[in-house]
């Protein structure tokens, strides 16, 4: 059974100093607002109850005035009582602080026997598929890296068993 969540504790741990608060606030600003909308925002303060929020120009604060109602209900749900009493939004530069993704591994299918690859056939999903065909290449390779190493005698156990070397 999943237990509750209590935002209240969550102020607790980390409403004692204003710089706290903040980090909190800032942590849970992209789960109230959406990831997009996060990324063209940027929450910059906590003043006297007053979160302030900056945003690329006047139209983004207008749409976001609109719903602060909304966006401090989701606040609440994770900060409970360290929410604060008001949003206040500021128009500036906007810092992309979302985390880039890296680069995808480019990942020779190929290198997975053809027993695999026809099994990832079966896999109705061409993302699934491929990060199923990627991580069995890999597994597989370490096997390839293991024969390298030694005399040239096979792995022991198959690649579907489990091997000593790590």
């Amino acid at each position: 059974m999943q237990r509750p969540r209590n935002p209240d504790f969550a102020a607790r741990l980390f409403g004692a100093k204003p710089e706290h608060t903040l980090a909190l606030l800032r942590a849970a600003w992209p789960s109230a607002v959406g990831e997009e909308l996060a990324r063209r925002t940027q929450v910059v303060a906590l003043d006297r109850g007053v979160l302030r929020v900056m945003v690329p120009d006047v139209r983004w604060q207008r749409s976001l005035l609109r719903v602060r109602g909304d966006i401090l209900a989701r606040l609440r749900t994770v900060a409970g009582r360290a929410t604060p009493r008001m949003l206040g939004f500021v128009t500036g530069p906007v810092l992309d602080s979302a985390p880039k993704a890296a680069p995808a591994p480019v990942v020779d299918h190929a290198e997975a026997p053809a027993a695999v690859r026809q099994a990832a056939e079966s896999i109705p999903d061409p993302e699934l598929r491929a990060r199923f065909l990627e991580a069995a290449s890999r597994y597989l390779s370490r096997f390839k890296r293991d024969q390298a190493d030694t005399t040239g005698a096979p792995p022991s156990g198959s690649a579907g068993g489990s091997s000593t070397s790590g």
